[in-house]
């Protein structure tokens, strides 16, 4: 099998968990944040909590370890120009979204362990965890156009 080819799927495949799953665990938090705020639910917003921490574990860390591995590779092997335009703005964008991910994960953290507490019967400052969900979803934006962005510049490459 030709090596770029093989780089080139493992590149996309990996693209694909990085934003299918971003997408699908935002949407699984959100979801049990609802059931948490709204409806008194603490056991699913706990649970979607828990899960969505070790899912970006699992699925979003790797993925984003193997993008900019297989990326940096494809440019090589294509002998693209690694400082044209669209891969520099593809090289801050894919920056963007991790800087806006990695408090996203300290805050899913802080409020897994909010809800957990708030099970055990603990008190459990309600406004700092609503505030703390306030900016995961605020910072959940920016790393989505980013990664949006980034697909379009994957594609089009302009030039």
């Amino acid at each position: 099998m030709d090596l770029f080819l093989l780089v080139k799927t493992v590149h996309i495949i990996s693209g694909t968990v990085l934003f299918g799953t971003g997408l699908g665990i935002a949407f699984f938090f959100l979801m049990g944040m609802r059931a948490g705020f709204a409806g008194g639910d603490a056991a699913a917003a706990w649970f979607a909590a828990r899960t969505t921490a070790t899912a970006d574990m699992i699925f979003t860390l790797n993925a984003g370890i193997v993008q900019p591995l297989s990326g940096f590779a494809l440019v090589y092997l294509a002998g693209y120009d690694p400082f044209a335009p669209w891969l520099v703005a593809t090289y801050a964008l894919f920056a963007l979204g991790l800087a806006c991910w990695l408090p996203v994960v300290w805050l899913q953290l802080r409020i897994r362990d909010s809800w957990r507490a708030k099970l055990n019967g603990e008190v459990v400052d309600e406004a700092l965890l609503q505030r703390r969900f306030r900016w995961w979803f605020a910072l959940g934006w920016p790393a989505f156009g980013a990664l949006v962005a980034v697909f379009w510049l994957m594609v089009a490459k302009p030039g």
